[in-house]
């Protein structure tokens, strides 16, 4: 997928060159000339001298101001991806060229909160030639973003003065969820894919619902897989192999209300939903099954079942953009919904952080999905709950912290358990292990002919 960076024109007021600032060199004439002024008073020095020294000083800094102002900017041309994973550090290029020689400065305004290493940087531009400038960004957000042009810090030729420019075209670029992992899947089979997120993919041979071949017996094969009017015509024995079925259908019912909004390090709960679906999206697509999402809660998606490994690019264009949002999510309602849009059976995977509080209504809402379609509920849980449950305790608040973390771990599995008990497939996994527990659930549905 390669969305299109839209490059427009800077701002007016970044546009606008500041006024010329003094440099530290100007600052130290200055200091002594007023320390010049300081031995005249004393009667150490001529009033002519002090005055004399002013007036030079005045006059180079008046002509190496009118120079820097004078000046003109190199252009300025940015180089950054099409596409914008978050999380993911990628490079980006500025390429510079004066039409004079120069020193300056050089720093991107690239989005605020972004990570950012290699920058600011001096430079020494030679006349007429291209210089190259690489750091390295990290987006921690996804959404539509911004580059308002890079800034420029002019040096005067005797470097009394510095002025502050922004150069080269403002430019708006998309950030995705992680979708680097998809382009390595690319060269692997969906087995190898599969072994490579950490899902336990269990082989097998002559099982399935699907016909694949017919082909010689081999020890192992059950005497159903044997075709005995092949046998007699080939005069050896010829077995069926199956394979799992394909054009079954595949629904993420991903939250997000408040739960999601949550952080395990630098991303969100919800961020981490989004690349695990991306990755059993896109697994799901290459055995040749239907993917859809549905997202629910706050900020709200709707993207119908759909196959074909393109059809990946549609949920990253439906989900680059959503944000959990402050607010309980409704599961009942978010149940009718995919019932009333989703009618043909499917495996609905609705990934959320479970609660104890949460079973009044999340009972209801996954007993009517479970009048048509396979059910499994994935409970994020927050890497906070391990780390207290294994810290040692050596004070009363550490008692307290860890009695009160158990307790609530105790509720959240007893709410796992009553799903559990309706017939409801249950992950509770970690932000770091979601991916690969999607993945494994999905192999073990098809692998088990459950849909």
């Amino acid at each position: 997928m390669r969305p299109a960076v839209v490059a427009t024109a800077p701002d007016a007021a970044l546009s606008r060159p500041s006024w010329p600032r003094p440099a530290p060199p100007l600052m130290a004439g200055l200091g002594v000339w007023g320390a010049l002024g300081l031995a005249v008073s004393l009667g150490f020095a001529p009033v002519a001298a002090w005055l004399a020294a002013g007036a030079a000083l005045a006059a180079l800094a008046a002509l190496d101001a009118w120079r820097v102002v004078r000046r003109p900017a190199p252009t300025v041309e940015r180089q950054i991806p099409d596409t914008w994973p978050i999380g993911v550090e990628r490079p980006v290029t500025l390429r510079l060229q004066s039409p004079v020689a120069q020193s300056l400065d050089v720093f991107d305004l690239h989005p605020g909160s972004w990570a950012m290493q290699g920058l600011p940087r001096r430079l020494r531009l030679a006349r007429g030639q291209a210089t190259s400038v690489d750091y390295a960004l990290r987006a921690h957000d996804r959404g539509d973003f911004r580059f308002d042009g890079v800034q420029l810090r002019l040096h005067s030729p005797w470097r009394l003065w510095s002025q502050s420019r922004v150069a080269g075209p403002a430019q708006s670029v998309r950030v995705f969820p992680n979708f680097a992992p998809l382009a390595r899947f690319a060269m692997f089979s969906a087995e190898q894919a599969s072994r490579l997120v950490g899902a336990h993919v269990k082989r097998r041979r002559g099982e399935g619902t699907d016909f694949h071949q017919m082909r010689e017996y081999r020890v192992g094969d059950s005497l159903r897989q044997i075709d005995w009017k092949a046998t007699a015509r080939a005069r050896r024995l010829i077995s069926r192999e199956y394979q799992d079925e394909k054009n079954q259908q595949l629904v993420l019912l991903l939250d997000t209300g408040r739960r999601l909004m949550a952080r395990d390090g630098e991303l969100a709960h919800f961020d981490h939903v989004l690349d695990a679906a991306l990755v059993v999206s896109y697994l799901a697509l290459r055995q040749g099954d239907g993917v859809g999402l549905l997202a629910s809660g706050g900020a709200t998606a709707w993207v119908p079942p759909q196959r074909g490994v393109g059809a990946i690019d549609n949920l990253l264009r439906a989900t680059y953009a959503l944000q959990p949002a402050p607010v309980a999510t409704d599961f009942l309602q978010a149940a009718t919904e995919l019932s009333l849009r989703q009618r043909r059976r499917a495996l609905v995977m609705l990934v959320t952080n479970l609660r104890d509080e949460d079973m009044e209504d999340l009972l209801p809402a996954v007993k009517m999905l479970r009048r048509r379609h396979l059910v499994c509920v994935a409970s994020l849980r927050e890497a906070a709950l391990d780390q207290a449950l294994s810290q040692e305790v050596h004070d009363l608040p550490g008692a307290i912290r860890a009695g009160a973390t158990a307790q609530y771990v105790a509720q959240r599995n007893a709410a796992h358990e009553v799903l559990r008990g309706h017939g409801v497939m249950v992950l509770d996994v970690a932000c770091d292990q979601l991916a690969a527990a999607l993945v494994d659930k999905y192999l073990a549905v098809k692998r088990d002919g459950l849909l």
